[in-house]
């Protein structure tokens, strides 16, 4: 087996300190199998909008990204000491796209703070896309819009 070492890019961050690492192994494409190797994970993969059982990138990264988000509003939470509302909630959506023949995603994160005024809200929201990884990993690479409702 090759190895191939992927140089950083010139203004990322390098980690100094890995928290965690998710592992998974991924055989047949949008048509295989996802296993992580704790075997917490184990789908079955199906393309997106096929007649499969199975989910897909899309819905994977779309739970991720909206349960790291949700994660991001409680700590921005806490610095600012607001008490989150029940039924606090993301609802992601990531869209498999063209452009001529080249594939391309883009997302909404739909955010409900029900009961919470518009500019508590905003403060929240806007802390939370600084401080989540997945909205870090997207920012200037595909288009994301960000819905508030109050």
């Amino acid at each position: 087996m090759e190895t191939i070492n992927v140089t950083t890019v010139a203004g990322t961050t390098v980690i100094e300190k890995v928290l965690y690492t998710g592992k998974t192994h991924t055989t047949g494409g949008r048509d295989g199998a996802a296993r992580s190797s704790d075997g917490n994970l184990d789908i079955k993969l199906t393309p997106p909008g096929g007649s499969g059982a199975g989910t897909n990138p899309e819905q994977l990264f779309a739970a991720g990204w909206s349960a790291c988000f949700l994660g991001a509003i409680g700590i921005a939470a806490a610095k600012l000491k607001v008490a989150l509302p029940a039924g606090t909630a993301v609802d992601a959506e990531v869209d498999l796209g063209l452009n001529k023949a080249d594939y391309f995603l883009q997302a909404r994160l739909n955010v409900s703070l029900p009961g919470l005024d518009a500019e508590t809200g905003r403060k929240l929201i806007e802390s939370a896309h600084q401080t989540c990884p997945y909205s870090k990993a997207t920012r200037g690479n595909i288009p994301v819009t960000i819905n508030i409702a109050i």
